[in-house]
């Protein structure tokens, strides 16, 4: 039975995340009743990770099994042509028996971005947590790199997380700033090998606080140290998250995302 892999994008406002539950839209379910409709049988979709409702996705990366003979256009058109306007399959391919979306990744790559001006924006409201207050990059860049390496991140776990270890190795924080009207955007990135549930929005909580000055630069890495959630920031809101991309073994060709919205 061959097995399919695909990449897709999609806006998360109208979701409850990935996961399917027991009320609302989850990209998961939607997705999976695209497919079998495709497939004219049941399908089960398996992706490489859960997203929290609102949370966006540049690539997320999903894998299905069927015996059904398609083409990879015809699984590509035929299920964009089955999905809702917020999701949108981006390409489709075969892949080895093996390959699984989750447990084959090695990498995760996250952005956060948060619009810092005065008025607020009806435009980017559901894609940044719009600030008032000038943030400090330079202290902010300085914080970050005390997460560097593996780690407990106790301190920036979900109370509602299911890992069973808290051992994280990030790899990558990046964080890039360009004008946007009257104000400025910042785009916040983190790489690791995976995340706990909350974990990016409670790192960037972290380094808000920072960056505005309430709390020193020093205080990253005592926290991270101190592995207890009520010492770290705020979780920021879901709308400023997005997935970029997932990242996997050569022999699997998986594509790369080259999109930057």
């Amino acid at each position: 039975m061959p097995r399919i892999a695909l990449g897709l994008e999609y806006d998360g406002t109208d979701f409850v995340g990935w996961q399917i539950q027991p009320q609302g839209r989850s990209v998961e379910g939607t997705l999976a009743a695209a497919v079998s409709f495709v497939a004219g049988e049941p399908v089960n979709v398996h992706g490489s990770g859960r997203t929290d409702a609102g949370v966006h996705a540049l690539q997320q990366v999903a894998h299905f099994d069927t015996g059904v003979v398609r083409t990879p256009r015809q699984w590509l058109l035929g299920i964009n042509s089955n999905l809702p306007p917020d999701v949108a399959i981006r390409w489709v391919r075969e892949v080895p028996a093996d390959f699984d979306a989750r447990r084959s990744a090695v990498q995760r790559r996250y952005r956060y971005t948060v619009l810092q001006q005065a008025p607020r924006s009806a435009l980017l409201r559901r894609r940044t947590w719009w600030l008032r207050q000038p943030l400090d990059c330079a202290a902010m860049t300085a914080a970050a790199t005390a997460w560097l390496g593996e780690h407990d991140f106790s301190a920036f776990r979900g109370a509602g997380c299911q890992a069973k270890s808290p051992m994280r190795r990030l790899i990558a924080v990046s964080i890039a700033r360009r004008p946007q009207g009257e104000g400025t955007v910042l785009r916040l990135e983190f790489t690791a090998n995976a995340f706990l549930q909350h974990m990016v929005r409670n790192l960037v909580g972290t380094l808000v606080e920072i960056g505005a000055g309430e709390r020193a630069a020093a205080d990253a890495g005592a926290i991270l140290e101190r592995r207890d959630r009520r010492l770290a920031g705020v979780t920021a809101p879901p709308q400023g998250l997005a997935l970029v991309e997932v990242l996997y073994a050569p022999r699997f060709n998986v594509p790369r995302c080259n999109d930057d919205p």
